[in-house]
């Protein structure tokens, strides 16, 4: 029986919120999400606080710098890979200052989630100097990789070191997957596209990523329509994260969940929608799937965390709290209520 770092019925976010406070973002996530919490991501703060550029402020002994096309790797550090670096760092004293208060304790000892861009999104947003995207070069997309997995470790270190006895949770960002693997990144130019990434070749990058921090769940978000659960799966992802509406097909679902992967549905929209959000209607189509697909009613509970459906970063800040209290409220009908 698989070990989910989590009790039955929980929820959890996606990983961006909005606004610019990260203690204030903090305290949210923790006072809605105490089953799960997760660090907040605060793209509102301007470049460096988005994914690729927050992901790439981790990464050792590789830079980038802003152009006007965007992230683009550099021989030195410059002014944007400082400003990320002092944002990491201000968001990982927030995370610390608010977890043990949380708590009420010195430590937080229950799971807690942090989110990095997958390797093969990070390389089909940074830019090589010449101006393609480095997921163009097999060369540059090795060296990101290696760069990205030590810095995922210095970065769980740092995470761990003002949480201890956190059971943490590493959550990848892979919404460019599906375009990397299709030939469907544009090139410089815009007027073509770059070769499709071999499957296998791929899985190797998305391995040496799942396997990064030592102890560490890993989870991938993707909430593109053509999200390769089969790949992720067989790369090592225990977890994977996908937006309810945009599901694969169930047999390839069914496959990963009798696997022991979780899954992690996203049932609500990541803005602001126009009607009220009952957990009991969001929970009526997370329960018939469980039921297509065959599983006992028991297991989903456990197996099944709740999410929005993307991140947060969008919304206004009284739905974002109202989203993040919905997905719990949810998971707790889905633990709860008989089928």
């Amino acid at each position: 029986m698989v070990d989910y770092p989590w009790p039955a019925g929980t929820a959890t976010g996606i990983g961006s919120m909005p606004g610019t406070d990260p203690v204030e973002a903090a305290r949210i996530v923790f006072g809605e999400l105490p089953e799960l919490p997760h660090q907040p991501e605060l793209p509102a703060r301007g470049p460096g606080a988005d994914l690729i550029g927050r992901t790439a402020a981790m990464l050792v002994d590789i830079h980038v710098d802003l152009q006007p096309s965007g992230w683009r790797l550099v021989d030195r550090p410059g002014l944007d890979w400082r400003r990320a670096r002092d944002m990491l760092a201000r968001d990982l004293d927030a995370l610390g200052e608010v977890a043990a208060g949380h708590t009420g304790h010195t430590e937080h000892t229950g799971p807690l989630k942090v989110q990095l861009a997958g390797v093969w999104t990070l390389a089909a947003g940074v830019e090589l100097r010449r101006g393609n995207k480095a997921v163009a070069d097999p060369g540059a997309t090795r060296d990101l990789t290696q760069s990205l997995v030590e810095g995922a470790r210095r970065y769980a270190a740092e995470v761990r070191s003002r949480v201890p006895g956190a059971r943490l949770l590493v959550q990848w960002d892979e919404p460019s997957l599906p375009a990397v693997l299709a030939g469907r990144v544009p090139t410089a130019s815009g007027y073509g596209t770059l070769r499709a990434i071999d499957g296998q070749v791929a899985g190797v990058a998305l391995a040496a990523a799942f396997t990064a921090v030592p102890d560490a769940w890993p989870v991938v978000h993707c909430c593109a329509a053509d999200a390769p659960v089969a790949l992720l799966r067989s790369a090592g992802a225990s977890g994977i994260s996908l937006d309810a509406g945009l599901l694969p097909g169930e047999d390839t679902l069914g496959e990963a969940i009798e696997a022991g992967v979780a899954l992690w549905l996203g049932v609500l929209p990541g803005t602001d929608p126009t009607g009220p959000l009952d957990p009991a209607r969001l929970a009526e189509p997370v329960r018939a799937l469980w039921r297509r697909l065959g599983f006992p009613a028991e297991q989903l509970a456990r197996q099944v965390v709740v999410t929005p459906s993307c991140g947060l970063a969008g919304a206004t800040p009284e739905y974002a709290r109202r989203a993040l209290r919905a997905v719990r409220e949810t998971a707790r009908v889905l633990a709860d209520a008989p089928e």
